[in-house]
């Protein structure tokens, strides 16, 4: 079938999964509703989009906001993109409710691009519609992506990811960004800058932008480093190399080197075993695994090879600091690795290490 195009250059169809982020389609939809008119007035004459459901009923967001659709789900070839909002991770709904499948998929065999925001990827996934493509997923929901979806590409490095007729972000502000881009592709940067302007953003970033994660104690604003360590907290359990490493970030290792001396004052390894280190830490205060099973989790031989990388940093084993908490921790001196270059740092005033911020961070400093 060939796609029936509405008359305004940029059409877009909304599908709102039951109890979808709220924050992450109106962010999407004002970037439209901006790019649309002339300043702030709202009317859908360089940009229309309608919500559509299978039913009329009230949708309810996540933060119990609900949402009346436009009209009920019928010919979809009007749409340039076809956008699904996902939200709360609920795995029943998730794996149950299909109520859009048929619709999505007759939209793909139509040649309409598919929109995944939030979770809304794990939608589209479960349809069937994402095989062989790339999908990005937010950091906080990579490990239940994979959990679900074995063996499928996610990536949770990058804020959005543009793969051919799939188009799909982590959420939140990236929706924003998403929306940017193909503003910028259909009407013109001009609009697209116009409108995050507006909603107080600075500029359009690109897709390949390192996804903020909670799990970083310390600022990074290099980008090739924000990447690497993200990508360096997805591969706990079989560490990469960092030639490898590299390769997945399409640079070459010796510049990954130089970005990470430069940024953090040490090397790509020693922020990789620290990372993982880190994750040991949280997995000894929050969980009852063994030694053993934190070691293979955390990408350590077993648990000898853990507890002698452990030591060498805190000066105690994992099974004294998991018994004695992190406040033990905090009242240790600084750990044998970092010593007195620490201090030598601090009287210079130069840039402390990765390590120095990290242990800082922990030492309440």
């Amino acid at each position: 079938m060939k796609a029936v195009r509405a008359p305004a250059p940029l059409s877009v169809g909304f599908i709102l999964l039951h109890r979808f982020t709220l924050g992450a389609f109106a962010n999407f939809v004002d970037v439209l509703r901006l790019a649309a008119d002339e300043g702030d007035r709202s009317r859908p004459i360089h940009c229309q989009w309608r919500v559509l459901s299978p039913d009329m009923s009230p949708i309810l967001s996540s933060c119990g906001v609900a949402i009346s659709p436009h009209e009920r789900i019928g010919d979809l070839r009007r749409f340039d993109y076809l956008v699904v909002v996902g939200g709360v991770l609920e795995e029943e709904s998730l794996l149950v409710d299909a109520r859009f499948d048929d619709h999505l998929r007759h939209a793909a065999e139509a040649g309409i691009p598919l929109v995944g925001l939030c979770t809304g990827s794990f939608v589209l996934h479960r349809a069937g519609l994402m095989n062989g493509y790339k999908c990005c997923v937010s950091w906080f929901h990579g490990s239940d992506f994979l959990r679900l979806f074995d063996g499928l590409q996610a990536v949770s490095d990058q804020i959005f990811v543009v793969d051919r007729d799939r188009l799909t972000c982590s959420g939140g502000a990236s929706a924003a960004h998403l929306a940017a881009f193909l503003v910028d592709r259909h009407l013109g940067k001009a609009l697209a800058a116009k409108s995050l302007r507006i909603m107080m953003f600075n500029e359009a970033v690109k897709g390949e932008t390192a996804q903020p994660t909670g799990s970083l104690q310390v600022v990074v604003r290099d980008e090739i480093v924000k990447r690497a360590m993200l990508m360096m907290q997805h591969h706990l359990e079989v560490p990469l190399t960092i030639g490898r490493l590299a390769d997945k970030l399409g640079t070459s290792k010796r510049l990954v080197e130089r970005h990470f001396r430069s940024e953090l004052r040490s090397s790509p390894q020693a922020v990789y075993t620290q990372i993982r280190l880190d994750h040991s830490r949280h997995l000894l205060l929050r969980t009852d695994k063994s030694i053993s099973e934190i070691a293979l989790e955390c990408g350590f031989c077993d648990g000898s090879h853990l507890s002698r990388v452990f030591r060498t940093h805190y000066l105690q084993a994992p099974q004294h600091y998991r018994s004695q908490g992190p406040g033990l921790l905090r009242r240790q001196p600084k750990p044998v690795a970092w010593g007195s270059k620490v201090e030598a740092k601090r009287s210079t005033g130069s840039t402390p290490s990765y390590e120095t911020k990290l242990a800082n961070s922990w030492l309440g400093q």
